[in-house]
């Protein structure tokens, strides 16, 4: 069982030293002994940023390679039914909350679980806040 869901700006923190934050390095601590979920969507918003990122020079192939290697050491359990919910309840959240689809996937799964959402995105965070979830702020 996991113990909290992390979306992609968490994770991206670790990566980009002017994204790092205290509350983000607690997270990463945090993932050596516990478990986190994602939505299926998690390792192509990753994979996305990164491309992105070394296209703009932000980044380089190494430096993707070297996060990409800190990933794999953790246990990311990859949510495998995000994608039956997403013309369901995740668009419905969305409409609801004035969120992103995206975010909106994080939001619901860890309404499903039970468990808390971390995330450096405040409008995400102010989402979940109110739909009565617990709230990591990594920001």
């Amino acid at each position: 069982m996991t113990e909290l869901v992390i979306d992609a700006s968490v994770a991206l923190a670790w990566c980009f030293s002017d994204e790092r934050t205290e509350a983000a390095i607690r997270l990463l601590e945090r993932l050596a002994a516990e478990a986190a979920s994602v939505p299926a969507i998690w390792h192509l918003e990753i994979a996305n940023v990164l491309a992105l990122s070394e296209r703009r020079r932000r980044t380089t192939p190494t430096r993707s390679a070297e996060f990409i290697a800190l990933l794999e050491t953790l246990e990311i359990v990859i949510d495998e039914e995000t994608p039956t919910r997403a013309l369901g309840r995740v668009l419905d959240l969305a409409r609801e909350e004035r969120l992103t689809a995206y975010d909106a996937a994080y939001l619901e799964l860890a309404m499903r679980l039970g468990v808390p959402l971390a995330s450096k995105d405040v409008d995400l965070c102010d989402a979940a806040e109110r739909l009565g979830v617990s709230v990591l702020r990594a920001a």
